[in-house]
């Protein structure tokens, strides 16, 4: 662990909502979120999006109870560490999946502090490398990090629309980037939903002939007007057939195990599929992979070096995420509607309704495609 001169303010009782056990309903919660140390920026949250990982970590992923999950922050500055520089209190910062890593490996030296091989801290249900504590989440009045992790909301681009930018944008453009998309490549995105919607405008803007795969009829519409030039329904197999070693690339936001022999076919000599959701199993021939020298891989979310050039692309090019803005007190419905796939295409939390309402929450109307 690192050490550190404590700031000398103290720290601040935070209303919040936290599954107070595992698989628990979110309720109302407060806990005392501590005060900024020199190098950090502490904000008010404005906006938190609601990303699937949120339901994982209050289920089977979550290692300490309560817990308050949210890692999609957009916030005001409301204070500053001593040794802050770039910051000023009433800019609008946003705060991503992780707040801390080694610094000293050599992911984290270029920037990468996502494959930080001491394993980076979590913006919840990590432990802080300094006091050891439980970091908790975005679903809360204020959060403090290092200024390292904390980056400036680009001119222009809507507050609320941009905080999913810090982790179901990351997570797509990172790759995309990785594998050096641009013009004269066919790409494929397999699902659209959070990650999907986000990977078909930036494979566009990037200059890419985009297909969307979807297993839904009522998506095609909705993904040719997010970018998409071609949709493919992936349950038709004479349509899959026909995609046979057309694609440079393939980003797989699935995380549900299918079928993925023909997706895997659908790749060119040396071609890539990138699998970001990681289901719990793969279900394809490996022998597809030889017939291609094809390559099956993954990615992680990004570090800070990708996380800068993302929001730069973004304020170039006006990408922001499609959402639905909820009230604090409708989260509980929105997890539910998540689960099931019901949302066009992410929610986001107005934290400035977090201290409003402790009766029964109002119930959130099914999506219209």
């Amino acid at each position: 662990m690192r050490t550190s001169t404590p700031h000398p303010a103290a720290g601040t009782t935070t209303a919040a909502y936290a599954a107070l056990e595992r698989g628990g309903p979110l309720v109302p919660w407060q806990f005392e979120r501590r005060a900024p140390r020199p190098d950090d920026v502490a904000v008010r949250v404005l906006y938190c999006g609601v990303c699937h990982s949120d339901i994982h970590s209050i289920g089977e992923w979550g290692q300490s109870f309560p817990l308050v999950p949210g890692h999609e922050i957009v916030g005001e500055v409301t204070a500053l560490g001593a040794n802050v520089g770039g910051f000023a209190v009433g800019d609008l910062g946003m705060i991503g999946v992780i707040v801390d890593s080694c610094r000293a490996c050599e992911p984290c030296r270029h920037g990468m502090e996502i494959y930080c091989r001491e394993f980076p801290v979590q913006t919840f249900d990590g432990v802080d490398r300094i006091d050891g504590t439980r970091t908790r989440g975005g679903y809360s009045a204020h959060y403090v990090a290092d200024q390292r992790f904390v980056y400036h909301l680009p001119k222009g681009l809507d507050p609320a629309a941009a905080a999913p930018l810090l982790c179901a944008g990351v997570t797509t453009y990172s790759p995309l980037r990785h594998w050096k998309v641009g013009p004269g490549m066919t790409v494929g995105v397999v699902g659209i939903g959070g990650l999907g919607h986000l990977a078909i405008k930036f494979a566009r803007a990037m200059g890419a002939h985009v297909v969307a795969f979807t297993t839904s009829p009522k998506k095609v519409e909705a993904a040719l007007a997010l970018g998409a030039h071609e949709v493919v329904l992936s349950t038709d197999a004479g349509q899959m057939a026909a995609q046979a070693y057309r694609f440079d690339f393939i980003l797989d936001t699935v995380s549900a195990t299918y079928p993925m022999t023909p997706m895997i076919a659908a790749l060119k000599l040396d071609a890539t599929l990138c699998s970001l959701g990681i289901p719990d199993s793969f279900d394809f021939a490996p022998l597809m992979l030889t017939m291609g020298r094809r390559r099956l891989a993954s990615s992680g979310a990004a570090g800070t070096a990708d996380t800068h050039e993302m929001l730069a692309f973004c304020a170039e090019h006006g990408i922001v995420a499609d959402i639905e803005l909820i009230a604090m007190d409708q989260i509980n419905g929105a997890l539910q509607r998540l689960e099931k796939g019901e949302v066009y295409y992410r929610f986001v939390i107005d934290m400035g309704t977090i201290s409003a309402g402790r009766g029964k929450a109002p119930a959130i109307p099914a999506p219209t495609p």
